[in-house]
């Protein structure tokens, strides 16, 4: 660690990619995404803003895999996670859960080696009519992540009655409710300079069900 300020300003600017989980062209989520990409770049960060269709695949196999390789969608997933410092996902939510293509395009990038999510810090945010705002979904999409080794941000942004929420302009109606939100990124993003700039000592949760360690089962390394 330096006190130096010199070194402090040369540091390059954190790169977030932020994308909506929805492939629906008017999403609530889609919405949503755009504002976290703003409030990032007006306190410095660097957006890398991507649409669902763009990490697309069919339905995960190994038999896919094996004969066919990683698909398109899936190797632009992995450049994507790689290429940034955290990510930002804004899900709907479709029965109580997250959308399939969302767990699919994880199931498909989990295959990489090294894994890509693992250590990679992500903060989960939806948006929803609903009087709950998405936030079920949410808690599925932590599962997988968090079994991959991501670090999930604790505090989660739904908001409800999403399609009262908006201004004509695309801001929030409730300024309270943008200054939460605002608030919130930035939280994510200073934890995210830290996490990236002053490293302390690391520790790795494993959970240990009975398996031996095997390449196999293997998910965190």
């Amino acid at each position: 660690m330096t006190n130096d300020p010199k070194s402090y300003r040369e540091r390059q600017p954190l790169r977030f990619l932020v994308f909506s989980a929805s492939l629906r062209g008017e999403s609530l989520n889609t919405h949503l995404a755009r504002l976290a990409s703003q409030v990032i770049e007006k306190n410095g960060g660097i957006v890398d803003f991507a649409n669902m269709s763009d990490f697309d695949a069919p339905s995960y196999s190994q038999d896919a895999e094996t004969q066919q390789g990683m698909p398109k969608g899936t190797i632009e997933f992995q450049k994507r996670l790689l290429d940034n410092d955290a990510f930002i996902i804004a899900s709907p939510e479709y029965n109580g859960s997250m959308p399939g293509l969302l767990k699919n395009a994880i199931d498909w990038v989990s295959r990489f080696r090294p894994q890509p999510f693992n250590e990679r810090h992500a903060l989960l945010m939806s948006a929803s009519p609903s009087m709950v705002g998405g936030n079920r979904s949410l808690w599925t999409l932590r599962v997988p992540l968090e079994h991959l080794g991501t670090r999930v941000f604790p505090d989660m942004f739904s908001l409800a009655m999403a399609h009262k929420a908006f201004t004509p302009e695309g801001g929030f109606v409730d300024a309270v409710l943008a200054k939460r939100f605002e608030d919130n990124i930035v939280a994510f993003m200073n934890l995210v300079e830290a996490a990236k700039h002053y490293p302390c000592i690391k520790k790795a949760w494993v959970e240990f069900l009975g398996e031996v360690p095997d390449p196999v089962t293997d998910r965190v390394e």
